[in-house]
């Protein structure tokens, strides 16, 4: 296997993005626009919550930050105005964050949560669980946020893939063979698992053979579908696995 082949199929084990369709509609007043939000805010808060946690503010004041970013975007269509040749949806993100951490926090600090605003429903004591079980001390506010995108996607690919496999009714099967996926396969064998799912080993074999392509290919369509041009892909991939193992 080529050294570029090995690169992806390591990070495929890893993790996963959203769709550039997804992020315009978010910013419309449309009928699908809403439920666009709620999805990118449910992927992408916590890479926000971490780099914003890690610029200096408290607990507090980072759940107020990330609540009023998204909230503001909610309000003001800002993903409405991102186009797909602009690049990367990560580094936009990022960037608006930044933006809006630098000029805003005064204004959001008056507007606390349960004010005019809408609050979203972010689950901020397991993101702050999570904060504190990454290297943070060693990562700059943007290396962090690096990381914790890769791991959102990580979560994305891997639900839609058990998504796929619970429409199947193979939800459990899907559940014991992830280990394959996410790097995790000293917890188990194949052959543990025949007496498990009722399976040969060879059988499981090639379960694990399928559910691996399966994730490679979930794995550039969902980053292919945040960059600008198809070509970015590959250097995505790179870039996301070097991001993973900043420590």
């Amino acid at each position: 296997m080529a050294t570029s082949d090995k690169t992806a199929e390591s990070l495929s084990r890893r993790f996963p993005t959203t769709s550039w369709t997804m992020v315009s509609a978010a910013g419309r007043h449309s009928c699908g626009s809403a439920d666009a939000l709620s999805e990118l805010c449910a992927t992408y808060w916590l890479p926000v919550y971490a780099f914003i946690r890690k610029k200096g503010y408290s607990r507090e004041e980072s759940e107020d930050l990330c609540q009023s970013f998204f909230t503001r975007v909610l309000e003001h269509g800002t993903l409405g105005e991102v186009r797909r040749e602009r690049g990367k949806f990560r580094s936009f993100l990022l960037a608006s964050a930044t933006h809006f951490v630098a000029n805003e926090w005064d204004r959001s600090r008056a507007q606390k949560r349960g004010g005019d605003c809408a609050t979203l429903s972010f689950d901020f004591e397991a993101g702050e669980e999570r904060y504190h079980r990454e290297p943070y001390h060693e990562l700059t506010p943007e290396a962090l946020y690096e990381r914790q995108w890769a791991m959102a996607l990580l979560d994305r690919v891997l639900g839609r893939q058990r998504e796929e496999h619970a429409r199947r009714g193979q939800s459990a099967q899907f559940d014991l063979l992830k280990v394959f996926l996410t790097g995790d396969q000293g917890r188990g064998s194949t052959h543990e698992l025949t007496a498990k799912l009722d399976m040969s080993d060879a059988a499981i074999r090639t379960a694990v053979h399928r559910l691996r392509r399966r994730y490679a290919e979930l794995l550039r369509e969902e980053i292919a579908a945040t960059v600008a041009d198809p070509e970015e892909v590959d250097g995505e991939i790179r870039f996301l696995l070097a991001a993973l193992e900043q420590v």
